[in-house]
């Protein structure tokens, strides 16, 4: 079994998600012997944000790197972001990674009947961390939701959330916020679906 982690927070060590991110993996392996986890910082080892150039492959070196990136998603059987709420969405260097991960004929099709994801078998657990207290359906909430649906348009409906809110409230907060969080870390020992 192969889990790839994610992480998108610029916070260095200050990071909730990369705390919370850090334990979802540390489950998935004391729960899974023979797992296989690669691990990419989307902060300090960022993916070129897509342009024309990269479309038309004109640097090398870019190109491979997309094939990897490309590749090492769809290997994967579980797939761990770390992603903060920066602004009402995710960060751009998680969106950079999402561009590269989101290709037609690759991860979705189109046919007569609309679009069909081609990536799914996979679990998706997605480890959100708030400043703020937004809940399950804030409109403001454009972090959460799109992760969603760009997952689930790629096929991918195994999707489960681990989020600390509130955590620039105060340092109760963040401790409660934390605490509340490891608490809901899913069970590795199902399949994905």
């Amino acid at each position: 079994m192969k889990l790839l982690h994610l992480d998108s927070s610029a916070l260095g060590a200050n990071s909730v998600t990369r705390e919370l991110s850090a334990a979802v993996v540390g489950r998935w392996q004391d729960a899974h012997a023979g797992l296989t986890v690669e691990y990419r910082d989307l902060d300090s080892n960022p993916i070129p944000h897509l342009t024309g150039r990269s479309l038309a492959q004109a640097d090398a070196a870019e190109a491979a790197d997309a094939a990897a990136v490309m590749q090492q998603f769809l290997d994967a059987d579980v797939v761990v972001i770390g992603t903060p709420f920066y602004n009402f969405g995710i960060p751009s260097t998680l969106k950079a990674w999402i561009d590269r991960i989101a290709v037609a004929g690759k991860t979705f099709k189109y046919d007569e009947n609309g679009p069909h994801g081609l990536a799914g078998g996979k679990r998706l657990i997605i480890v959100s961390g708030r400043g703020g207290i937004y809940g399950d359906a804030s409109p403001a909430d454009f972090q959460e939701t799109y992760l969603r649906h760009v997952f689930g348009f790629l096929g991918i409906t195994d999707i489960e959330i681990v989020r600390a809110e509130g955590v620039a409230y105060s340092e109760q907060h963040r401790t409660d916020a934390l605490a509340a969080a490891r608490a809901s870390i899913p069970q590795p020992l199902r399949e994905a679906a």
